[in-house]
């Protein structure tokens, strides 16, 4: 390398160096688009008996057509009409058809006057294949309830985040409709209350309480924005701009069949990524089937949760009913509350629906 040519990049480097971070930048993080704008909220309207919901599989085929039939019916037992979407039982090797036709429904669906509301029929992947491809105008346009979990995830988060509607993590059309996870659903989506969410406290023959229990990480109170889903998933969205600004919100987790080593990565990319830094209390909920390694290598899930969350200094606590549990709450997206991490509870301070 030459005298002179050495000197022009010493120079350019210096000049490179000494010029402002760019909003990209996120204080501890690697370069990131800049967190979507807080968006005025939008509220769908309130389910009402006779309301048409339209069925859609925006992620994992469906094998057996009368998983189909069961969410009908479990649509027709809340006293609502059922429009099933025309790509519904596509399939795309392990997808439930070509990306361009899984959002057409969805787009579809928000963009029909005579559908109220739409009800994923269940999770998997795909979800994130199908975001350039939706229209986020006619969405905002067209505001409308959106429930589901899992994979759903993306769509709940990124929904919200471009247009600022409100979202429902909470149970699918495949999903097991209990007393539990009706009853919640029902308070938010056809009352409108701003419900406690609570465990149950059943002892059975027990002196105490021995299932589903709540276990404190970091002890005190904390209000903000509800927002999270599946660990899994939020982790494979960074670094889009899909995601909603994170700042003073309350951050719920679930995830299920992953190791423990895995939760830890994710995590950790999580506090990498600036998400964990912004968050004014964190709730963990059901990690269904994830369990140490062979040997005895491995942590436990409360070390890798206390090694994360306790450093942060929030109000936080696991074990809510969120996850891949037959027994869940329906959590709104972008809906503020309060959460108290001492009694292991989430109380919603708004309605989430008109």
């Amino acid at each position: 390398m030459t005298h002179d040519r050495r000197s022009f990049l010493q120079a350019a480097l210096g000049t490179a160096l000494a010029l402002p971070l760019g909003p990209a930048l996120v204080a501890g993080s690697a370069l990131l688009p800049a967190p979507a704008p807080k968006r005025k909220t939008i509220k769908p309207r309130r389910l009402v008996p006779g309301a048409t919901v339209g069925l859609v599989s925006p992620a994992g085929v469906t094998w057996n057509p009368d998983e189909i039939t069961i969410a009908q019916e479990t649509v027709a037992a809340l006293g609502l009409k059922c429009k099933v979407g025309a790509h519904v039982l596509d399939r795309y090797g392990y997808l439930a058809g070509k990306d361009a036709d899984r959002a057409a429904d969805l787009n579809a669906m928000f963009k029909d006057p005579a559908v109220d509301a739409i009800f994923c029929l269940r999770g998997g992947w795909g979800c994130n294949r199908l975001l350039p491809l939706l229209d986020f105008q006619a969405i905002a346009a067209n505001p409308k309830i959106l429930l589901g979990y899992s994979d759903v995830t993306t769509l709940l988060l990124a929904i919200y985040a471009k247009t600022g509607l409100v979202t429902f993590h909470g149970p699918m059309g495949e999903s097991a409709w209990n007393g539990f996870s009706l009853a919640f659903c029902k308070r938010i989506l056809f009352d409108a209350e701003p419900v406690l969410m609570e465990n149950p406290h059943v002892t059975g023959d027990n002196l105490v309480v021995t299932k589903d229990r709540v276990q404190t990480i970091t002890p005190g109170t904390a209000s903000g924005r509800l927002l999270g889903g599946n660990l899994t998933v939020l982790g494979s969205m960074l670094g889009s701009d899909y995601l909603p600004d994170w700042s003073g919100a309350i951050l719920f987790l679930e995830d299920t069949h992953e190791g423990i080593y895995r939760i830890d990565r994710m995590l950790t990319q999580l506090k990498l990524g600036g998400v964990l830094d912004r968050i004014s209390g964190f709730v963990f909920g059901k990690c269904t089937d994830c369990k140490p390694g062979d040997g005895y290598g491995s942590l436990t899930l409360e070390e890798v949760l206390d090694d994360h969350v306790k450093p942060l200094k929030i109000p936080a606590w696991s074990g809510a009913m969120i996850g891949h549990i037959d027994h869940k709450f329906t959590v709104p997206e972008g809906v503020l509350a309060m959460m108290d991490a001492d009694r292991g509870t989430l109380t919603m301070l708004e309605a989430a629906v008109n």
